[in-house]
């Protein structure tokens, strides 16, 4: 597990901000901020965050930033979910068959 990643994906903000540009294709602080109930200059460290951790790449426009999710460590961030979701599916399985051990022994 990237631990970097998921710091990044687990505020809610940050969460937000991926859907918006997910939907819009890009966004800069200020098209996020207008948005969002956060000022600009809070997106601009929330990005600096998602920067960080891979999940959006960024190119200079005019005065600012144009950032994009970055598909490929989207989908790696998918896939840890998934390895997660299966992991704790397993020991869910595992608990509910000890219950019904206990059950039916009593």
């Amino acid at each position: 597990m990237d631990d970097d990643l998921w710091s990044a994906i687990g505020d809610p903000t940050r969460r937000r901000m991926l859907d918006l540009m997910l939907v819009d294709g890009t966004g800069t602080a200020t098209s996020l901020s207008q948005q969002m109930s956060v000022t600009r200059q809070a997106v601009a460290k929330h990005l600096v965050v998602l920067d960080r951790a891979g999940l959006v790449r960024s190119a200079p426009a005019g005065r600012e930033r144009r950032y994009r999710v970055d598909d490929a460590q989207l989908a790696r961030a998918v896939g840890q979910l998934t390895e997660v979701g299966a992991a704790w599916d397993a020991r869910l399985r595992r608990i509910k068959q000890i219950a019904e051990t206990i059950q039916r022994s009593e």
